[in-house]
């Protein structure tokens, strides 16, 4: 059955990079799996969105390993309809016992030249979509009584600032407080929070966009905040984002909580 056998994983942003990786791995070690994505371009990026032929992949990845999943296309700014879908979830499958809070956006521009849509956006993704995903489930889990594991998705910019991008630095960093906070709140519930930070992932996300080379053209000396001490492999799979989300998901992780996991190839620490 794998380390997470009879358990119930919830995954945003499911539909490719991080958030397949990581519900396929689950799925692989046991989990069913709960899934959903925005399957259209969010305001302000530059980079190609997921489609619900991508949401349908992971499905079918998910599926292949024998492991049940119900997906979603749903908006993590959405608190109903997150809500919906996890009681959903619950009712097919049983129980919630895995949270990982995985959906999120990149976009670039100056802080005093950013319009306040873009600031928005950010926030309402970025942050408040994690808080409406730990919103949906915690109840669940708390009432199952099975304790469990929440990972939220925060960045090397959750402990450091990142040039060009002050929103998304601001974001990402309040995902770091948000589950320390969370962490202290469930503890009595034997449900641990954790928050992890990659660095640079071969993702469309991860790719520097147009907006993104012009923000360095333009202002060489922001390539000084990007340094890292491990340059083999110069970034990471989203499968390397995957096998540290089974870790904490497991309870190879069981005394491990509030904790910022850092897969990051040294760049927070330098």
């Amino acid at each position: 059955m794998g380390k997470l056998g009879g358990r119930v994983a919830f995954v945003t942003g499911a539909a490719r990079g991080q958030g397949r990786a990581e519900a396929v791995k689950l799925a692989k070690e046991g989990a069913d799996i709960i899934a959903l994505d925005l399957c259209k371009r969010p305001t302000h990026t530059d980079y190609p969105e997921a489609t619900a032929d991508d949401l349908a992949e992971t499905v079918r990845l998910v599926e292949n390993t024998g492991r049940r999943i119900l997906a979603s296309e749903t908006d993590v700014r959405d608190l109903a309809g997150l809500t919906n879908i996890v009681d959903e979830g619950v009712r097919q499958f049983g129980r919630l016992d895995i949270v990982v809070a995985n959906a999120g956006v990149v976009s670039w521009g100056r802080l005093w030249e950013m319009d306040i849509e873009r600031w928005t956006d950010m926030i309402d993704i970025n942050l408040t979509g994690v808080f409406n995903t730990l919103r949906a489930a915690i109840p669940h889990m708390i009432e199952a009584g099975n304790g469990g594991s929440i990972i939220a998705t925060s960045s090397s910019a959750g402990l450091q600032a990142l040039p060009g991008q002050s929103h998304y630095t601001a974001a990402k960093h309040g995902v770091t407080g948000l589950v320390k906070s969370a962490a202290m709140e469930l503890g009595p519930y034997r449900i641990r929070v954790n928050s992890l930070h990659p660095w640079a992932v071969d993702t469309p996300m991860g790719a520097f966009g147009e907006d993104g080379k012009k923000v360095f053209a333009d202002n060489p000396s922001y390539m000084n905040a990007m340094s890292q001490i491990l340059y083999e492999p110069s970034s990471s799979t989203p499968d390397d984002i995957a096998n540290a989300v089974l870790f904490l998901a497991s309870d190879d992780s069981r005394t491990i909580t509030a904790a910022q996991f850092t897969v990051d190839h040294g760049c927070t620490r330098i």
